[in-house]
This record gives C-alpha cells, sequence and structure tokens, in this order.
C-alpha cells in the first residue's frame, strides 16, 4: 500500500515541478516473471523514474546502510521495499538478499552496477545476482536533470527522457570469472551507450561533482 500510494505521490509532484517525461523501448521489459533493472547512475531520482517507468511492476532496490540510522528514513526506505548493504564490506548478503527477493517475492530489482553516482566503472554485483537468481539484466538509462536546482526550475521543465534496452539473460551454467564477467559488463555498457545515443545523439554525462 505504501509503495503504491507513494509512487502516485512522488509521481504527481515530479509531473507538477518538471513535466512529462519521455520513454524509448518500454516494450523491451519482460510482461511475466521479474527482472533486474540496472542503469549508469546518474541522480538522485533515477531510480524513482525507472521505477514509475516500469509501473504497475514494483521494486526492491539498495540502499546504502547509513541511510537507515535516522529512524524516519529508515521507515520510509523499509516500506518502499529497501535493504540495507554495506558498501564497504557488502558481504553475502548483498547477493543472497536480492536474490531471494527475486525468487520469493513478486519484487523486481533495481540496481546501479557503478554503486555510485561518481563513478561509471562496473562492478560485477549484478551479473552474480543476475546469474544466481536466473532474472535478466534490464539495461536503462536515464537523461535529464542532476541537481534538485534543475530538477525543481520552475523556468525549465521537461526534458527527461527514459530508453529501455533489450533483456541480457545470463546463462546459470556460465562459469563466472574476470573473463566472463567483464564481458558481460562490457555488454551493459555498450547497452548504455546505445540507448543514450538513441535518446540524444549529443548527450554527454558530466558528474556534478566534478563541475
Amino acid at each position: 500500500m505504501f509503495y503504491t500510494v507513494g509512487r502516485y505521490v512522488v509521481t504527481f509532484v515530479l509531473w507538477v515541478f518538471n513535466g512529462r517525461y519521455r520513454v524509448v523501448g518500454k516494450e523491451n521489459l519482460p510482461t511475466t516473471g521479474n527482472y533486474i533493472i540496472v542503469g549508469p547512475h546518474r541522480a538522485l531520482w533515477d531510480m524513482i523514474y525507472f521505477a514509475m517507468m516500469a509501473w504497475p511492476k514494483h521494486f526492491a532496490f539498495m540502499a546504502k546502510k547509513e541511510l537507515f540510522k535516522n529512524p524516519i528514513l529508515r521507515w520510509i526506505l523499509v516500506h518502499a521495499n529497501a535493504f540495507s548493504v554495506d558498501r564497504e564490506n557488502p558481504g553475502l548478503s548483498a547477493i543472497k538478499t536480492p536474490v531471494n527477493i527475486l525468487k520469493k517475492t513478486d519484487l523486481s530489482l533495481i540496481m546501479f552496477p557503478s554503486g555510485s553516482r561518481h563513478s561509471q566503472k562496473l562492478k560485477g554485483g549484478s551479473v552474480v545476482i543476475a546469474k544466481t537468481s536466473g532474472k535478466p539484466l534490464i539495461p536503462v538509462v536515464y537523461q535529464g536533470p542532476l541537481t534538485l536546482g534543475e530538477l525543481f526550475n520552475p523556468f525549465k521543465r521537461g526534458g527527461i527522457a527514459i530508453g529501455v534496452g533489450e533483456p541480457i539473460s545470463i546463462d546459470k551454467k556460465m562459469k563466472l570469472n574476470d573473463d566472463t564477467t567483464a564481458a558481460i559488463d562490457k555488454q551493459l555498457t555498450d547497452a548504455f551507450k546505445t540507448l543514450d545515443t538513441q535518446l540524444d545523439p549529443n548527450f554527454v554525462y558530466v558528474d556534478p561533482k566534478a563541475k
């Protein structure tokens, strides 16, 4: 209930301040079963747009453990299907928890292979989760405002676009090692680049922190 109500509230607020958003490739989302949306992390709210775009599918997502220290924020995160991850020492739970969610519930997963908005280098966690759970990876990219000032600027509404690529399935019999993981990471990176080009051939992501 919280997830559904929250979705409508957030959708309305974002529409008021930033207008409609554009989606290209939504037909690539599986119509049955769970899946893993993966994309480059570019803004604090890109996962919100990913979840809105894929409605009525519900999602779980990873959140760094520090966010759960605040009791109010922890309550919100838990009821929004978030689970805690220790970025410094992820441990087996960082794999086991999302795999169990994908296999034992009707929730799909949103995650960012780079783990941070300030790094575009992919890590292998999403590949391991996809292989272990038997669920496909869905490459998705966000283009739009990167700062709160840009997102809630009443004089510059719109311009948000989401691109959805074709599912990438990983054979459960495949042996994961440095080479196979790197090959799948490259497949994801290439998919992100293709989607960015489809949305805007002139798009170049610049980390606001680096400005």
